[in-house]
Formats: C-alpha cells, sequence, structure tokens
C-alpha cells in the first residue's frame, strides 16, 4: 500500500513517503559530505596548526555520530511482553 500525503507548498501536489524519503535524503546526504569538504580544509597544516590527537577527536565524534545515524535505519522494532 503506497501512502501518500500532500506536502504544504501552497498548491497540491502528492508525493509517497518514498519519493519524499529519497528527495530529502539526497538533499541532506549532500549537505553533509559538502560539509565534510569544508572540514577538510582544515587539514591546510599552511593555515592551521593542530594536533593528532585533535584530528582523533574529530573523527570519533564524527563515526560515533555516523554510527548513531546508521542504527536508526537498522533499528528493529523491540518485542514487548504481553501476557
Amino acid at each position: 500500500m503506497l501512502e501518500t500525503f500532500q506536502r504544504n507548498t501552497g498548491h497540491e501536489s502528492r508525493e509517497t513517503k518514498a519519493q519524499a524519503f529519497k528527495r530529502l535524503a539526497a538533499q541532506r546526504t549532500n549537505t553533509v559530505i559538502e560539509r565534510l569538504r569544508i572540514l577538510g580544509n582544515c587539514g591546510n597544516r599552511n593555515l592551521y596548526e593542530y594536533s593528532d590527537e585533535d584530528v582523533r577527536k574529530i573523527f570519533r565524534a564524527l563515526e560515533a555520530e555516523v554510527k548513531r545515524t546508521k542504527g536508526k535505519f537498522s533499528e528493529t522494532k523491540k518485542e514487548t511482553f504481553e501476557l
């Protein structure tokens, strides 16, 4: 069953949940990629000074957030106890 919903754009258009996911996921993924490229600019040692520990902290934080986000896509419904 394809569910549709109306986007609040001022005109009538119907978009399935799958279409909305693809549209938003693509936009948001491209935004994250662009921001990572911008972060990469900080790697220029001619312009910035940083330690290996600074770099490790940055990538630990990014990797932890990627892991949390990835988990949201693979979560299964938790079984609940019923009598």
